[in-house]
């Protein structure tokens, strides 16, 4: 099942659409609900690649230090945007500062200045998580956005928020490697043909 974005009319007050986003999780067990600019994201179960380049790259982050210390590897939490009193979005696994236990806004949902890196896996929902996404992160000014996508077969690192946009956009391809910028916690280098192949899809 792809990705539904739902728009509810804007001028009705009398539903939260936190509340529909709840029901949907309760009757759909597993699936992801996001809002992001007053619509609603439904995005189905992952498959197994997708966990697993999860697995792996949460395993990496961990080896470089980055859950000991100053910053945590979470997955699913969390991130309120600025965009909207209900908006927010759940990044596939973050980065964030060690404190972020004290940056809780409402909903389950931290404040984005806590974050220092947030990563997301393509899947059906893919359009979104190229700009839908990087459009709602740039504007929370996370520093760094990184795309594993699996639909064009590259990695893409974002940094530099601006408005609306990330300043610098990197397209990595298999067979380069991607390294983020220090403001992560550590130095990290990705290999982006071994990150792809953990994520791809086997052949049916």
């Amino acid at each position: 099942m792809p990705a539904e974005a739902i728009e509810q009319p804007s001028d009705d007050r009398s539903f939260s659409l936190v509340v529909i986003a709840d029901e949907i999780v309760q009757r759909h067990p597993g699936h992801r609900v996001e809002i992001i600019g007053g619509h609603l994201l439904v995005t189905p179960l992952r498959d197994a690649p997708h966990a697993c380049v999860l697995t792996d790259l949460m395993c990496l982050f961990i080896e470089a230090g980055l859950h000991d210390g100053d910053t945590e590897v979470l997955q699913n939490v969390a991130l309120w945007l600025p965009t909207g009193a209900e908006d927010y979005v759940i990044p596939d696994l973050a980065i964030v500062d060690a404190d972020i236990d004290d940056h809780l806004v409402e909903n389950n949902a931290y404040d984005p200045v806590c974050f220092r890196l947030v990563l997301e896996v393509t899947s059906s929902n893919w359009k979104d998580d190229l700009k839908t996404k990087g459009v709602a992160y740039a504007q929370a000014k996370v520093p760094v956005y990184v795309i594993v996508d699996r639909k064009h077969q590259r990695l893409q690192v974002l940094t530099d928020p601006s408005g609306e946009q990330y300043e610098h956009h990197r397209p990595c391809a298999p067979g380069e490697t991607a390294t983020l910028p220090r403001s992560i916690g550590a130095q990290v280098a990705l290999d982006v043909d071994r990150i792809l192949k953990a994520a791809q899809k086997k052949a049916d």
